[in-house]
């Protein structure tokens, strides 16, 4: 069980930091590490004291093992005391990072210091602000500590049951020592949320709407032993113990009472609850826009930048599509109208219920296996991930995207996964499972984790969205490029419509919450503009809502990645290879975009070379 102090406010918490800024870190004296041994002790020490904080990290990179071993039977502690001592520890190996002498490191090496740096340093200055989860070495930064995407509710059962290994009876106990450990997680985030509320943080009541309709699922199935029982059960058939048993008293008891506790609180807000949908409506919201834009982004634009790249954008893929849609018969209308059109055609549409979904998961895994077989005209470099494409688990999808994936764990054992949302057939195509598939699979998010795996520690668990994201779509681009959707023009739609919808993102994000819009002004753009679902862009705007900036990473990363190698084709002319280059900038990692644009000035050094 993991100790919680629940009168320590976020404020008394951070107050660790001390008044110490980020900045003035900068100022610490420069102490040379000599040797290449001692820099790489340096980042797996980094590496290991963030895991500390974040075990299913550890679980889910299968590095928690051996000495190690421990972490797989704790969980993150989300308290108030848990985010200080998050805190404490990124203040502390910043200060080790920044102390380094780098100028003599490999470039590799080199590149390691500047992630850390970079990614400790925008954590701390979300930590800074009085609210909210914040992500270090990950994508997911919200203000509402538990909401319809957001919450131990939601992350643990998914993760359990497919993260955490059931192996033997070590396993198993560890699994039930999680159990046990999440009532006093749950309740660390009942105190945050009642905490900002005194102080006007109040998600917007169709947020809570969803979320509440998702607990109260969530408690029934708890309170029959549901996912948290079957997620041990359906994996111990073989291992003796009266694992059902013990699981379902923890479940039933503990872990419901929990979530009776969190739903009540939900209920309490969505009474007071007002419908703005923006940061702009809450306590410092927009300077905490700037910071969760900025994290988003890894770059300075301001959300009027972003607006304007986003319908700049907008309208030179719509000129792509326009020509493509009168080619095969769609003439009349907007952009936007004829795409809606072309939905509601039966050609295009899966079956409802099961069927359909089945059909669905084996389109998707074709798709997957051609995509496999053209990755040696696109890298100079292989990987062969181990993936599969599953279901979200129900009781997620009303609150989630249409799609996701990442990579499975450092050691191969927990292959990557394409997670699905299913819940109604409807919201997928023919024409847009294609580009889902390389987005969230290959040569997308799967394909580039297995690179980073190959990285330090430290590479494997910082990663950040404008990268994440931004190669994610450059993905499709080179799905594209080597002839994905030749065959079949409506493919090459829905790709351009993808591209177009995270141009429309830039609009929306920052409409929402710098330019005052409105929810239903967001889904508006989306239907008109970009002809997309009405439930799937509801619940597009929906996620933008609850994790601020989070949407724009995607096409701003995409964008750079894009200039990066316009400039390497310039200046390496004849002698520029697109396989080395992919392979350049995915060799490189996960990293922060400025330092993207270091890796690529070194491509171009070597290939004149």
């Amino acid at each position: 069980m993991i100790s919680q102090s629940f009168e320590l406010t976020r404020r008394q918490a951070l107050a660790g930091l001390g008044g110490v800024s980020v900045a003035a870190l900068a100022g610490c004296k420069t102490v040379p590490v000599p040797t290449t041994a001692a820099t790489h002790a340096l980042l797996d020490d980094i590496a290991w004291n963030l895991l500390r904080h974040y075990p299913e990290t550890a679980t889910s990179l299968g590095v928690d093992i051996d000495a190690h071993g421990a972490l797989r039977s704790r969980l993150t502690d989300r308290s108030y005391a848990g985010q200080a001592a998050i805190a404490a520890t990124l203040r502390t190996d910043l200060a080790r990072a920044r102390a380094v002498d780098t100028a003599a490191l490999d470039p590799a090496t080199r590149t390691s210091f500047e992630v850390v740096q970079s990614a400790y340093a925008t954590a701390l200055d979300g930590f800074a602000l009085p609210y909210g989860d914040v992500a270090v070495g990950s994508w997911r930064n919200s203000p509402y500590v538990v909401i319809q995407n957001v919450g131990a509710y939601l992350d643990l059962p998914r993760f359990l049951g497919s993260d955490h290994p059931v192996r033997n009876a070590a396993d198993a106990e560890a699994y039930l020592d999680r159990l046990a450990a999440i009532p006093a997680v749950m309740e660390g985030e009942l105190a945050r949320i009642r905490e900002v509320r005194a102080i006007g943080l109040i998600p917007p009541g169709f947020l809570l709407d969803k979320a509440i309709a998702a607990m109260t699922a969530s408690l029934a199935d708890a309170r029959e032993g549901g996912a948290y029982v079957e997620g041990l059960t359906s994996r111990t058939g073989a291992i003796p113990g009266n694992w059902e048993a013990r699981a379902t008293r923890i479940v039933t008891g503990p872990i419901a009472a929990a979530l009776e506790r969190q739903l009540a609180e939900l209920k309490t807000e969505r009474a007071i609850a007002d419908e703005d949908p923006g940061m702009w409506s809450q306590p410092r919201g927009a300077e905490y826009y700037a910071w969760a834009l900025r994290a988003s982004t890894t770059t300075r634009l301001s959300p009027e930048e972003v607006h304007g790249i986003g319908l700049t954008q907008l309208e030179e893929i719509h000129g792509r599509m326009d020509t493509i849609l009168k080619d095969i018969g769609y003439r009349q209308g907007t952009v936007g109208e004829r795409m809606q059109r072309l939905a509601e055609d039966k050609r295009y549409q899966f079956k409802d219920g099961d069927e359909g979904r089945g059909q669905i998961i084996r389109f998707m895994e074709e798709r997957i296996d051609w995509i496999r077989a053209q990755m040696p005209r696109a890298f100079d470099t292989l990987v062969d991930p181990k993936l599969e494409v599953r279901r979200l688990p129900p009781a997620e999808e009303p609150g989630a995207p249409g799609a996701y994936g990442g990579a499975g764990s450092k050691d191969g054992t927990i292959p990557g996964k394409v997670w699905l949302n299913l819940r109604t057939t409807d919201l997928h195509r023919t024409y847009t499972l294609p580009t889902l598939a390389h987005h969230e699979a290959i040569p997308g998010h799967i394909w580039e984790g297995e690179f980073s795996h190959t990285l330090p520690l430290i590479r494997s668990v910082l990663a950040f969205n404008a990268f994440s994201e931004g190669w994610a779509l450059y993905a499709e681009q080179l799905a594209d490029e080597l002839g994905a959707y030749d065959e079949h023009p409506e493919w090459r739609l829905g790709y351009l419509q993808d591209q177009a919808f995270r141009a429309c993102r830039l609009v929306v994000d920052t409409g929402l919450h710098a330019n005052h819009w409105s929810r239903q002004q967001a889904v508006a753009f989306f239907v008109e503009r970009n002809g997309t679902q009405r439930d799937e862009a509801a619940s597009e705007v929906d996620r933008y809502c609850s994790w601020p900036g989070q949407a724009c990473g995607y096409k701003i990363g995409h964008t750079e990645i894009v200039r990066q190698r316009a400039r390497a084709q310039a200046a390496v002319g004849p002698r520029y290879d697109l396989r080395a280059f992919d392979g350049a900038v995915v060799r490189g990692g996960n990293v922060p975009l400025d330092v993207l644009a270091k890796n690529v000035d070194r491509y171009i050094a070597a290939a004149g070379t």
